[in-house]
């Protein structure tokens, strides 16, 4: 019998879903059981959201997998690890003796700890010595990350800590939902409007993010760029630039202002739906701030033209003197839990560690000699990921695929398409601790730890590295990714060294990103836990950068670039067939594919389906009330729940959440139109009808 007064063991760690990565305590009881408490760390200074407190319910969640798993017959069946790892590295073998190194690709994750990143590219230039590898953070900050490196020479997230957003005089938010998708950070919207601060949302709901706003702009999906265009015409109109910051710390403005001088209010007005007054007022709100952020999430950038759209808010930005200004900014909102150091360390097809470019012979030189190979080993860049998942199983792509921290049967554009293509695969390894719908594809499912039960560092989305500490081992049959990759590397004859230990592993991060634009070289375990986490860059152990940008940008001149930008029209535009927008977002109980959350009763009973939401007056003319079955269907392929009528939504625009599969995967109605200079997939604009299913009515009247 357990002795109740025994204190219970803290770990102190962080929660494993989104980029605020909130600090928490896992305090484990004399019986072993395991509860968590809100940490007061800076970033979420005690607050914690319903996904937060549940998050030790996977893992001991019967749904997980303790056993290698082998198709045989057509069936997954339990094997040893000796025979999984042969049989995976003898396929490896085949399928490249065939058809070349690129035949076997990897695809990764934005959730996967830097070291996880970090070997996972190596791996695969250097054990598999193939080009084939992307992530899913292609679909999450891709268009961020260019957006920002045009203007600002280097992408961070959020250049300043998150103690700025909340002490800001005007924050603008343009495709972001905070309040539902980090709760946590509503605690800066608060602040920030109880300081006498002003908040504008742009958003085509009216969110609970929205519904704290000072203003909201309700702008069609797809039209935030002529937005960001008109606002800095009326900017330029009304004398709100700053002149001498433009001159002394940019280029490029005079081409700028002859591209907007065609974005006048009326015809931004037309194009957005945003009435002249409230283009005016939000303008007048930024104008007037002696400090003001622009913060974008992925309802601006999850386009086809993203990132044009983030230069055109980095262009108002930069106009308005407010990047590397104390107290002001712009920025954007990362989603995954380690979306900013997942893009940072290799597993992206154009990079090397530390935000190197693979096409650089310098950088090829630098990191080849961290890995002990010779630098013309290293294959160069290779797909983007919707383009390496649409080539799968063709004579142009891949035949075999690791897919690591992902779920792309729910989460791909195209979801359709994707699981097509999947499913003409040789052959498809997962790593995954539950059977994903991507996991009941594989020929072989790797049981690997969760979040808990390994070591590792996570980089937040401030920049700030933090230190996820283990609570404990995984269970038996179970093994970490780092300690896979590293007997796969082994027996696939790899000369380079793999480390299954995250801290030898991050050593040799640090090292490889060494005078890097992401430098980690001065960070480490230790100095983590000491400062409550390290922003990059920190070249030395007595450097750290919270604020970036102050003294000069990143690139050669050391000054930022406006680049003229034009609204172009969505890549499907609806018709008489397809005549309604739909746009796709998180619900608060859920994270990403769901393959987690829909794992635990309180969450999947709170939200256990997904819907359709759309308003009042459409549902009236199509007949549709409250509950009835709905079915969204565009060019490609359908989606199906319950109606839920909303005035905050527009009545041309309809809403998904995309954290299902089956029926209900709203990925399987989005198209695959690609950013041409980020890659980034048309999640968040799909021209579509809507119809009720006969013989499902739901709820008649209130």
């Amino acid at each position: 019998m357990s002795d109740s007064s025994t204190p219970p063991r803290r770990t102190a760690t962080h929660c494993p879903y989104c980029a605020l990565q909130c600090g928490i305590w896992l305090d484990t009881d004399a019986s072993g059981a395991v509860t968590v408490e809100p940490r007061n760390f800076p970033t979420n200074q005690g607050g914690l959201c319903q996904k937060g407190w549940t998050s030790v319910e996977l893992l001991d969640s019967p749904a997980r997998l303790t056993s290698p798993m082998l198709r045989r017959n057509g069936r997954l069946v339990p094997v040893s690890w000796d025979e999984a790892l042969a049989y995976v590295a003898e396929r490896c073998r085949e399928l490249q003796a065939r058809h070349g190194a690129d035949a076997v690709g990897i695809f990764g994750g934005g959730g996967l700890t830097n070291e996880k990143a970090y070997q996972l590219g190596k791996f695969a230039r250097v054990g598999l010595g193939t080009a084939t590898i992307d992530y899913n953070g292609r679909w999450c900050m891709a268009a961020a990350a260019a957006g920002g490196g045009r203007a600002f020479g280097l992408d961070r997230g959020l250049p300043f800590p998150l103690a700025d957003v909340g002490a800001a005089q005007t924050l603008l938010l343009v495709g972001a939902n905070p309040a539902e998708t980090m709760p946590p950070f509503a605690r800066y919207l608060v602040a920030q409007r109880q300081a006498g601060g002003s908040l504008i949302v742009v958003d085509p709901r009216r969110t609970p993010t929205a519904a704290q706003a000072t203003l909201h702009l309700q702008a069609l999906p797809g039209t935030d760029l002529a937005l960001a265009n008109g606002l800095l015409h009326i900017a330029i109109a009304l004398g709100h630039l700053d002149e001498a910051y433009i001159a002394a710390r940019t280029t490029g403005f005079e081409r700028v202002r002859r591209t907007v001088a065609g974005y006048w209010p009326e015809r931004v007005e037309r194009i957005t739906g945003v009435p002249v007054p409230q283009q005016r007022r939000a303008v007048q709100l930024l104008g007037q701030a002696e400090t003001a952020i622009i913060l974008t999430a992925r309802g601006a950038e999850q386009h086809s033209k993203g990132a044009d759209t983030v230069n055109a808010l980095t262009n108002l930005a930069l106009a308005l003197g407010l990047p590397g200004t104390p107290g002001s900014g712009y920025g954007c909102l990362t989603g995954q839990g380690n979306g900013q150091g997942g893009r940072e360390h290799g597993q992206k097809a154009d990079q090397l560690p530390g935000y190197r470019r693979i096409d650089d012979p310098a950088a090829r030189e630098r990191i080849a000699e961290v890995w002990g190979v010779p630098a013309d080993s290293i294959p160069g860049a290779g797909r983007s990921a919707y383009e390496m998942l649409d080539a799968l199983g063709t004579p142009e792509g891949a035949q075999g695929l690791f897919v690591l921290g992902s779920n792309p049967v729910v989460s791909a554009p195209n979801a359709r398409r994707v699981e097509e293509r999947l499913r003409a695969l040789d052959f498809l390894v997962v790593f995954d601790f539950v059977l994903s719908e991507t996991a009941a594809l594989a020929d072989v499912v790797l049981p690997v730890a969760q979040w808990a039960e390994e070591e590792g560092t996570m980089t937040n989305l401030e920049g700030r590295v933090l230190h996820r500490q283990r609570l404990r081992p995984p269970p038996p049959g179970v093994r970490t990714d780092l300690d896979v990759l590293a007997e796969l590397a082994e027996l696939l004859g790899s000369k380079a060294e793999f480390s299954p230990e995250p801290r030898e592993v991050f050593a040799e991060l640090r090292r490889a990103t060494e005078g890097a634009p992401a430098d980690y070289s001065g960070i480490s375990y230790e100095r983590i836990d000491a400062e409550d986490g390290v922003f990059w860059p920190a070249p030395s152990a007595a450097e750290a950068t919270p604020r970036m940008f102050l003294a000069s940008f990143a690139h050669p001149d050391g000054k930022a670039r406006f680049l003229p930008v034009e609204h172009r029209p969505a890549a499907e535009e609806t018709d008489e067939r397809y005549p309604l927008h739909l746009t796709t977002g998180r619900v608060m109980q859920h994270y990403q594919s769901g393959a987690q959350t829909r794992r635990i009763p309180t969450l999947s009973e709170a939200a256990p389906e997904a819907f359709v939401e759309l308003h009042p007056d459409l549902g009236t003319r199509l007949g549709i009330a409250e509950g009835d079955q709905v079915r969204v269907v565009s060019r490609r392929g359908s989606a199906e729940g319950p109606a839920r009528l909303s005035d905050a939504i527009r009545p041309d625009t309809l809403f998904m959440p995309f954290h299902w599969g089956g029926r209900g995967r709203v990925n399987s109605v989005v198209g695959a139109a690609l950013d041409p200079v980020s890659k980034m997939p048309e999640f968040k604009i799909t021209a579509v009808r809507l119809e009720r299913i006969a013989g499902r009515e739901g709820r008649q009247g209130p």
